[in-house]
């Protein structure tokens, strides 16, 4: 029989036979990811800029509320955020890109409803569910329904009338889940019909909204608000059951005859999924920090953007919040039969 010492040797004299390349190459590979995970582990998180993903162009609402956020959360990390902005696919692309990061902290998204819940529509390649771990809420965002400077309505009443005398002529932009899902509860609601023109972002879509190419946009306040407020687009309803703070001479869907009308918005940060609980913990408390500062909350008031409360700033409160809001959506959204076009 061998002996115990004479199989420890044996053992040995393999692992130093792998170690000088007699076995397959997989192996060798493995052991310098290794290494190189060990290496990254040892550093001081963070010890290089971290990129935020922004699964829109530039010029829309998120994009706006992540620069934001980024430049007050580069003094708490000790090192530059910077904004990657990839559009496409209602932000599934985006989403994606983050999904297969490593999961060391330095590469984070600000998702939202059509990031996090309504891409389920487009076929993807990972799980909304399971291949993330939540940093912190951000806001919750009122909706706004608004539309182009020359429309024939000026409010929500006027504007169903309007769609009932001219089925099908009106222009709404589809620009991602969120707004398709919005105009076909309006027309379920109303009994109307609109013309769905797709997007790829809310920027380039307001730009098209302002020159009068299309009539109608689902869009978070931060985006429209400015817009609204110098007359060069028309404010319609706020999609929420209650006017909001930021914008209380708007509104809301029951106001303008059309209960029900409803479409959330709101903002968090994730992290891929095994990403370490204390890098998770510094990011999210130099989110907390930035939240917390006057300045933010005062350009957040003026984008129509409702920080959430700090109960929800938690990596368990936005998990429970995502949690919540796809136990809502995704079935109402299966049973539209809502596809990607």
């Amino acid at each position: 029989m061998v002996g115990s010492a004479t199989r420890r040797r044996f053992l040995q004299n393999g692992a130093a036979l792998t170690a000088a390349g007699s076995v397959p190459a997989a192996f060798a590979a493995n052991e310098t990811r290794a290494q190189h995970l060990q290496f990254a582990q040892a550093q001081p998180y963070p010890s290089r800029s971290i990129t935020l993903v922004v699964p829109f162009p530039p010029g829309g609402s998120t994009d706006v509320a992540a620069r934001i956020l980024a430049e007050r959360m580069r003094a708490p990390l000790g090192q530059p955020v910077i904004i990657e902005n990839v559009g496409g696919a209602g932000g599934s692309i985006a989403v994606g890109r983050v999904a297969r990061a490593a999961p060391d902290g330095y590469t984070i998204d600000i998702g939202q409803w059509d990031t996090h819940v309504g891409s389920v529509i487009y076929p993807l390649t990972y799980d909304l569910q399971n291949d993330f771990e939540p940093i912190g809420l951000i806001s919750v965002n009122p909706q706004l329904l608004v539309g182009k400077k020359a429309l024939p309505a000026d409010d929500l009443k006027t504007l169903v009338a309007w769609l009932k005398a001219n089925p099908g002529k009106a222009t709404f932009v589809n620009q991602n889940a969120a707004a398709q899902v919005s105009g076909i509860l309006l027309q379920q609601l109303t009994g109307t019909q609109v013309q769905f023109i797709p997007y790829r972002g809310a920027g380039p879509a307001m730009t098209d909204l302002l020159s009068g190419q299309v009539d109608l946009l689902v869009v978070q306040g931060a985006a429209a608000l400015p817009q609204v407020r110098a007359g060069t687009i028309k404010a319609i309803a706020n999609l929420s059951p209650q006017r909001s703070s930021t914008m209380p001479d708007i509104p809301t869907s029951d106001e303008g005859g059309v209960p029900g009308l409803y479409m959330s918005g709101w903002f968090g940060f994730f992290a891929p999924k095994r990403t370490p609980k204390d890098i998770v913990g510094k990011l999210n408390g130099a989110m907390v920090q930035a939240l917390a500062d006057p300045a933010v909350r005062g350009r957040f008031a003026d984008l129509g953007l409702d920080v959430a409360s700090r109960e929800q700033q938690t990596s368990e409160g936005l998990a429970a919040f995502h949690k919540a809001e796809i136990e809502k959506w995704w079935p109402i959204i299966k049973a539209a039969n809502i596809k990607a076009e």
